[in-house]
């Protein structure tokens, strides 16, 4: 049977790591540059990449559409997803922009993951924290990570549903870090459809754009952003023709 999942709100967490309430020490660094840590960073990251591919092909059975359209853009960029995967939403962006590297922005939250929290660092994470230093070392980091022209991930939904079939609604606020730093944005939208070899999906994964603001101010701009993702976003969604998991409200 169907496995069905029932939530009051858009915002409810199916995926809680061990320690849901991790707090980042306060001498966290966002970015380090010492050269064994960039060393294991670049280890791992290509370690994580081979096995992504692994798991996305033989377990997600994923394709990938609009690879074309990132070549549009010649240097660094935004990228919103719709959130399904708790694994494989850490490798479907970097497949889909390789051979550059991406860093991915998270909750803290994650870093109570056992094992796997102790690694999203060396992955690439960039934690969002809900503080004004928080913030400042995020945007900081971002600053960096662009101009070495690596791609920046974003998942605005911000909570794992997995196999969801819709776009869940999400708010402008991480709009604004491509507009502070001029640049485009794409929407990267995975789909499902029902497989005639497997019981799992597979996974079409879209990308569309690049995606730039109209507008006068900060705040027209934003907005005008997030309403072209969404949009576009929506419009792929309607690509799943198969829910591997029914979500009901209640």
């Amino acid at each position: 049977m169907k496995e069905v999942r029932y939530y009051s709100s858009f915002t409810d967490d199916f995926e809680k790591s061990a320690n849901q309430n991790f707090k980042l020490p306060d001498d966290y660094k966002w970015v380090r540059t010492d050269t064994v840590y960039k060393f294991l960073s670049g280890l791992i990251y290509g370690l994580a990449v081979i096995f992504g591919g692994a798991y996305c092909k033989f377990f997600l059975h994923m394709k990938v559409k609009g690879r074309k359209n990132l070549k549009c853009v010649k240097g660094d960029f935004f990228i919103y997803g719709n959130h399904t995967q708790p694994v494989g939403d850490v490798f479907i962006p970097a497949l889909c922009v390789l051979p550059k590297r991406i860093y991915t922005v998270v909750s803290t939250a994650n870093y109570g993951i056992p094992v796997i929290g102790k690694l999203l660092p060396l992955l690439g994470a960039l934690p969002i924290v809900n503080s004004l230093r928080g913030i400042k070392e995020l945007k900081k980091a971002m600053e960096q990570r662009l101009k070495k022209r690596c791609p920046i991930v974003i998942y605005p939904e911000a909570h794992v549903w997995e196999y969801y079939t819709d776009i869940r609604p999400f708010s402008d606020t991480s709009f604004k870090f491509p507009v502070k730093f001029d640049k485009p944005a794409f929407a990267m939208t995975a789909t499902y459809r029902k497989s005639k070899f497997f019981k799992r999906p597979i996974m079409e994964v879209f990308l569309d754009g690049p995606f730039y603001p109209s507008g006068d101010t900060v705040k027209e701009k934003t907005a005008n952003l997030h309403t072209k993702v969404f949009s576009a976003m929506q419009e792929r969604s309607k690509n799943s023709s198969f829910k591997y998991i029914e979500y009901k409200s209640i």
